[in-house]
């Protein structure tokens, strides 16, 4: 049975409502198994669907006051109850609260500072390797973060030109204040969403082991049937500088304590990760002129589809120093001051971006690393020291500082500091982003072990996605890997056993060819559009895109030349022959000639947009090896969506290996392929696993057969 949701579905958009008058009715649940096929043939994505034991009560928030005699009253019986609720304001928690309200659930969101709500802590920058690919698939399904970055950026960079289009990246400093207010107020003016200011200590757990709630610092109840944890560094975080620490998430915020305990309790596996961030020196005390200029693009791009928030601005310029012999020397001479080689601190950190000890330590023999100097805003003389997170005591930063060309005299503003957290090792969840111990308890962004605002903000808006959908009784969605970053991301973290922060990169995907941030709307947009995230305007937009690079395709194909200057160009560039009544299309197809040539001569297409025109010229340049790509996916395709019976007993299979057995009752995979990449488990385990499985297959069906016979004789 294939579910499809109907096509001119499409987020309701009302105004915002108080609390007091908001209330919503019983829906009902239902349970039946949905998979739902992609245009190619293959599936993309599924939807998996769970039985609730329960009916869904109406929610309303219910107040009983009684008088004192002196004309006061007390509240005696408070209850809120929501559809959904969200644990958290930064980048996981905002994208998957939008997601739910506008998917029509009653969202509250609860965070500990309403005042930081979608604050970057650290480096105030989005994109980068693999890492914009992730924030144009959270575009393309709806959501908010390359709205925002487009909106609030200091610069943007497209990174990787000379590769090819699969490592292409487009990165965007941002201003930190103006990006924090921004989201905060797309947040507030969102109908169906309420914010609170809160420390979640507890969950709340029904029958049948499902969630029911959160309880606060203060002893406050909140209601839902769907939760959603995104703690970041806050959960029991604790910051360090040099042998110095204080309680905290981040600096200057209190830490949320409490939950971790609760969680144990209640069966999860729990570890701490550390994470860092450099100093801050005010622009006005360096040197810029001896530094190295790191202008933008002259020709802008975009993260978001959507063209209303394609708005030039002017932008900052950034710059690049080196560290010098006399940072080394400051930085050996100091080991046993820093928490990791002090020897205190034992969490790992980000393997993919280290403190400048970890630099110096690993790579002994490099002379320098670069350090780039990065605006944080064009209000504030903040400078953020990209590449120089340390662990030093406050009293030795400013002179390390001050080690590095052009900041011979700056002024330190803040120091650096690393931060210490707890997180879930991620196995513990399903694909959905779902706990696999508890039903309707989602988790997303550092809590799954995960680094970097975009990883956040994808798993954001796949958790708010399905709390929303599991409140309302409807199948909930994953993504395969090979449909996105988003797949692949998720797929890594609930299958690897991960003990560091996980970073995207795009070595992480086998099929990256084929998800490029260029088509990124094509793959997701029409899943966001079937959920309900993608409004009527944004569908037309998308519908009208991709008619007018189908049109341009179809007319370089038809399109011939004979001779002339265009030709002869052409020759040289690509230092091959141009053959008379060769298509515009068999032109593109050869080396080193891109579209901006064909504009140059006249042959373009003046019409089209930069990013349709960048579409047009991948999708014909490369299209034998994208064919190629697709062709090796869809052999493997069928084996690796294989599902596993959910009450498999791995322990019982003694074909399996002892350690392969336990690695697969750990994660428990949900189809074959997920178990093939698993650490531990060997490809002659995952054929053994099939044969066990294709027996068993076999002999329930002559069970079955002999059983119909039995019964036929009767």
């Amino acid at each position: 049975m294939l579910y499809r949701l109907s096509p001119s579905m499409s987020p309701a958009i009302t105004a915002p409502r108080l609390l007091s008058a908001f209330f919503t009715h019983p829906r009902p649940f239902s349970s039946p198994t949905h998979s739902f096929p992609s245009s190619q043939g293959s599936r993309a994505f599924s939807f998996l669907s769970f039985r609730h034991g329960r009916t869904h009560r109406t929610h309303r928030t219910v107040a009983s006051f009684s008088s004192n005699g002196s004309g006061q009253y007390s509240t005696e019986d408070m209850e809120e109850r929501y559809d959904v609720i969200v644990v958290g304001g930064g980048h996981a928690g905002c994208e998957a609260a939008l997601a739910s309200a506008r998917l029509g659930a009653r969202t509250l969101l609860l965070t500990l500072n309403l005042d930081r709500i979608a604050w970057q802590p650290c480096n105030p920058a989005v994109g980068g390797p693999a890492k914009s690919q992730l924030v144009h698939e959270v575009d393309a399904l709806g959501g908010e973060i390359g709205k925002m970055a487009d909106r609030c950026y200091l610069q943007k960079r497209v990174l990787n030109l000379s590769k090819g289009p699969a490592v292409r990246a487009l990165r965007a400093q941002t201003d930190k204040r103006e990006y924090a207010m921004e989201m905060k107020q797309v947040v507030e003016s969102q109908s169906n969403l309420f914010i609170r200011e809160a420390m979640v200590t507890s969950v709340i757990i029904g029958k049948n082991d499902s969630i029911q709630g959160v309880r606060t610092f203060f002893g406050v109840s909140f209601l839902a049937p769907s939760i959603v944890l995104t703690t970041g560094t806050f959960m029991s975080g604790t910051i360090w500088v040099g042998r110095t620490s204080m309680p905290a998430g981040r600096a200057g915020e209190s830490a949320s304590v409490g939950l971790t305990e609760n969680l144990r309790e209640l069966g999860f596996e729990t570890e701490r990760l550390k994470t860092g961030t450099p100093a801050r020196v005010d622009r006005r005390s360096i040197e810029f002129e001896g530094l190295e200029r790191q202008a933008g693009d002259d020709e802008v791009s975009w993260f978001s589809f959507d063209p209303e928030y394609h708005i030039e601005k002017e932008q900052m310029c950034c710059y690049l120093t080196r560290t010098t012999n006399e940072t080394h020397r400051i930085i050996r001479d100091n080991l046993h001051e820093t928490p990791t080689y002090g020897g205190w601190v034992e969490a790992k950190g980000p393997r993919y971006c280290p403190s400048i000890e970890d630099k110096i330590v690993r790579f002994k023999d490099k002379e320098s690393h670069q350090i780039f100097l990065e605006p944080e805003g064009r209000s504030v003389p903040e400078i953020y020291v990209q590449g120089f997170s340390t662990g030093l005591p406050e009293r030795l930063q400013l002179s390390l500082l001050r080690t590095l060309p052009g900041l011979e005299k700056c002024v330190m503003l803040r120091p650096a500091y690393a931060v210490e957290y707890d997180y879930l090792p991620a196995y513990q969840c399903s694909r959905s982003l779902m706990t696999k111990k508890i039903e309707g308890l989602f988790f997303s962004g550092q809590i799954n072990g995960t680094t970097g605002y975009e990883e956040a903000a994808a798993q954001g808006i796949i958790s708010g996605i399905n709390a929303a959908r599991h409140s309302e009784g409807k199948p909930l969605i994953v993504l395969e890997r090979e449909s996105s970053y988003i797949g692949t991301l998720i797929d890594d973290l609930v299958t690897k056993d991960l003990r560091e922060p996980y970073r995207m990169l795009t070595s992480r995907s086998e099929h990256r060819l084929l998800l490029r941030a260029d088509n990124a709307d094509s793959r997701l947009t029409p899943l966001g559009r079937e959920i309900g995230l993608i409004d009527e305007r944004r569908w037309d937009i998308y519908q009208s895109k991709q008619s007018r690079i189908k049109q341009e395709k179809e007319r370089l194909k038809t399109f011939k030349i004979i001779g002339g200057d265009f030709a002869t160009e052409v020759s040289a560039v690509s230092s091959q022959p141009v053959r008379d009544h060769s298509t515009l299309e068999s032109i593109l197809k050869k080396p080193h000639v891109e579209y901006k040539l064909l504009e140059k001569h006249g042959l373009g297409n003046e019409s089209l947009s930069k990013s349709e025109k960048d579409c047009v010229e991948i999708d014909i340049k490369y299209e034998g090896f994208i064919t190629r790509q697709q062709s090796q996916l869809q052999q493997i395709i069928n084996q690796e969506h294989k599902k596993l019976p959910e009450d498999l007993d791995y322990y019982l299979m003694n074909t399996l290996s002892l350690e392969s057995r336990e690695k697969l009752s750990k994660v428990r995979p949900q189809t074959v392929g997920q178990a093939r990449r698993i650490g531990g488990v060997s490809p002659a385990d995952v054929t053994a696993l099939l044969i066990w499985i294709e027996t068993n297959r076999r002999k329930m069906k002559e069970m079955s057969q002999q059983e119909l016979l039995r019964s036929s004789a009767t």
